[in-house]
């Protein structure tokens, strides 16, 4: 999900289509011609077959109406590289995280929905389709839907605001979905296509030669990306005659590559063996035992993936000659690269990623994506250094790897790809964080600067979620999967809360300093496929952190009651997997839910819970905060006694640690509640005891609170005038603008 992509480095031809499709927007319609007023946004559709330039087209016509729709322009492919259409929750989602990073609130419509506590439609629990309606509703938006699989995906997405305009690009017509009158896209009239192969090649070769360049037109039936192809072709060899070059294409087979020769299954273990695979190289050996279940697992959903998928159309033969004739031509080294390119997640290629899958070094692989760019086999992306793959390509080489190269070795890539990214993730995250760790990494994986690791890992956003989606999903590489999880967590976090919200790149960030809801529906997905990973592999602890992590960001999404029902959940799998360290942090965590919904007596009784088993385990600094968390609830309830002795016990574990501030903190908290109790004289010598020990660590804040703390004892016993004493002193300390620790 990004803004409007820039438009393609040269545009020829498609005059009469651009004409038609301005009509069709300031156009009645289907609907208002009948007579009815049109609920939802204008929908106009490009349909085409492959590489016949609706991208190109619907990006052109976009760039030129985008002025008339001031709410926002925002682009987004609805089919995955591996031809999987994109899930329309997940378009939805990715859709409303642009849309609440995009502009001042004061500059658009409020977004229904969106709590005052930051709390937005964008959280992972909430309907993401009925939220994206909502949203919509009275904007003024323009939506590029590229490579549209089904009627639905288009319809789940559609702006209900008659304001608003979708631009859609698909092989063929979408029945599901009224008033949409396809703008169809054949080939190029015979100028347009002269003049694209000139742009590349020059004109003085057309020129001296106009009905050999007519025949190759001809040949390639005005295909725009089959022209362009042949047109890289023709510039790389500029001393063959057009005619051969004709010729030539014409020679070439029009009919696709054959389908790979599939794998036979290894043969069952003879009767009266008993023998279980070994792990992988990339997995542990304790994590062998779910591999194949795994393993199988994964290929069915994959299987059943593409036999939901919509069948696409085969590319046309025009552009399978100019295909085979530009890639005839690359040596072994860059056509291996080519087709290993398709493994990329996203499409999203730069040399790091180039350089993993076919194990050379990054300055060799930006020469060689550079090259591969010049001969119109890769795309440039809207970053500098990131390429992309041409849609209508991706069948074609995803055909040559399955036919030419060993699964052995694909995997081998996809391990070495996913490794270099946990690599650059950590350098990220270090980077970010300002860590003295990331001068040890190798020199071609650091960042410059903070700066540069941001942008790396928000330009990059959709890459590395879809790579942690296809880690999980391949189901052999999950000991890699759970590790970039983790890698790509971490550096989501440690992204700096004033920069621009992840995939919306340059946009501010919303106000406050709570973390972005963008980071928080990514880190949602991530923890729930590190729960996938954790229950395939029959991992327990992992499970239950993953459960914890989940139950934790419905806190953080403000969803008090449900993070209860997930924190129980929880506890169940911590329990069951004996981990009694995650289960301290769940009751302590379901304690504080409940002190957040206001329910004190819960809230004591599951902090009691855990401060005796934080007690059993001896964790010292666990057992303060607990005594001191508890202390609180008492004192709230008016158990005055009780409370007491919570913050006397926080005060004397706190002393047993040798932390001297924490421990004045809580002896001024027991003071407080002597206060409350009508025990001005003690709390006055409790405040006496915390203002030593404050003295000692030499914190003057903390010194400024016990002095409040001392002379509101003093207002108690009626001396005013040492009250105002140690009201003077707290002053002192304090600098302009500073306030007491509490």
């Amino acid at each position: 999900m990004r803004g409007l992509p820039a438009s393609a480095p040269y545009f020829a031809g498609r005059r009469r289509e651009l004409a038609q499709l301005r009509a069709d927007i300031v156009g009645p319609g289907l609907v208002a011609a009948g007579g009815k007023r049109p609920e939802r946004a204008r929908v106009l559709l490009v349909v085409g077959r492959p590489g016949a330039g609706r991208t190109e087209l619907a990006v052109k016509l976009a760039r030129e109406v985008a002025a008339a729709y001031p709410d926002g322009q925002f682009f987004l492919t609805l089919t995955d590289t591996d031809g999987a259409p994109v899930p329309v929750e997940r378009a939805a989602r990715a859709l409303l995280r642009t849309l609440a990073a995009r502009g001042p609130a004061a500059a658009r419509p409020a977004v229904p929905g969106q709590a005052a506590g930051g709390r937005t439609d964008d959280d992972p629990a909430a309907g993401p389709v009925a939220a994206l309606r909502a949203a919509t509703a009275g904007r003024r938006l323009l939506l590029v839907l590229d490579d549209v699989g089904r009627a639905e995906q288009l319809s789940g997405l559609l702006p209900q605001a008659p304001g608003s305009l979708v631009v859609a690009t698909a092989d063929g017509p979408l029945p599901g979905v009224a008033d949409v009158r396809p703008c169809a896209l054949g080939g190029l009239d015979t100028p347009a296509s002269l003049a694209l192969i000139a742009h590349t090649t020059g004109g003085t070769r057309l020129t001296n030669d106009p009905r050999a360049a007519e025949t190759l037109v001809q040949e390639l039936s005005g295909h725009p990306t089959a022209l362009r192809l042949a047109a890289a072709w023709l510039a790389a060899q500029p001393r063959m005659p057009l005619s051969e070059a004709a010729a030539r294409l014409r020679a070439l087979p029009g009919t696709p590559y054959p389908p790979a020769v599939p794998v036979p299954p290894p043969a069952p273990p003879a009767a009266g063996t008993d023998v279980a695979p070994g792990p992988t190289p990339t997995e542990a050996p304790g994590e062998a035992a779910g591999a194949t279940a795994g393993a199988s697992a994964a290929r069915e959903r994959a299987t059943a993936g593409h036999q939901d998928a919509p069948r696409r159309p085969p590319a046309p033969p025009e552009l399978l000659r100019a295909f085979r004739a530009a890639y005839g031509v690359l040596p072994p080294a860059a056509a291996r690269l080519l087709r290993s390119l398709v493994l990329a997640p996203a499409g999203s290629i730069d040399a790091h990623v180039a350089s993993a899958l076919v194990g050379c070094a990054v300055d060799a692989a930006e020469r060689a994506l550079d090259g591969l760019a010049d001969a119109a086999l890769l795309v440039r992306g809207p970053v500098e250094g990131l390429y992309r793959v041409p849609g209508c390509l991706v069948p074609l080489l995803r055909a040559l790897l399955e036919g030419t190269d060993r699964p052995q070795d694909v995997r081998l890539a996809r391990a070495r790809m996913l490794e270099r990214t946990v690599r650059l993730l950590e350098s990220c995250r270090l980077t970010l964080a300002r860590e003295g760790g990331a001068d040890a990494l190798p020199g071609n994986v650091r960042f410059t600067s903070p700066a540069a690791a941001a942008g790396w890992l928000l330009a990059r956003r959709p890459a590395l979620m879809a790579a942690a989606r296809a880690a999980v999903a391949d189901g052999e590489l999950d000991t890699l999967a759970r590790r970039l999880i983790a890698a790509l967590v971490r550096a989501l976090l440690a992204l700096p809360a004033g920069g621009p919200a992840p995939g919306a790149e340059g946009d501010p960030a919303p106000a406050g300093g709570t973390r972005r809801p963008a980071t928080r529906a990514d880190r949602h997905a991530l923890h729930t496929l590190a729960l996938t990973v954790a229950e395939r592999r029959r991992l327990p602890r992992e499970r239950a952190a993953a459960l914890i992590n989940l139950a934790d960001l419905d806190v953080e999404a403000g969803r008090t009651e449900e993070a209860v029902t997930s924190y129980r959940r929880a506890l169940e799998a911590a329990r069951a997997a004996d981990d009694s360290g995650a289960e301290g942090r769940v009751l302590e965590a379901i304690g504080g839910c409940h002190l957040e919904l206001g329910d004190l007596s819960r809230a004591g009784d599951w902090f009691g819970r855990a401060l005796a088993l934080r007690q059993g385990r001896g964790e010292l600094a666990d057992q303060a905060r607990l005594h001191a968390r508890i202390g609180a609830v008492l004192t709230y309830l008016g158990s005055h006694g009780p409370a007491l002795r919570e913050w006397r016990a926080a005060a004397g574990v706190h002393r047993r640690l040798g932390d001297a501030a924490s421990q004045a903190r809580a002896l001024a908290e027991a003071a407080r509640v002597q206060e409350y109790a009508g025990l001005p004289e003690d709390a006055l010598r409790t405040c006496r005891d915390a203002l030593y020990y404050a003295r000692q660590v030499g914190e003057r804040r903390l010194e400024a609170a016990v002095l409040l703390r001392m002379a509101d004892a003093l207002q108690h016993l009626g001396d005013t005038g040492g009250a105002d004493l140690q009201r003077a002193a707290a002053r002192r300390l304090l600098r302009a603008g500073e306030r007491p620790a509490f």
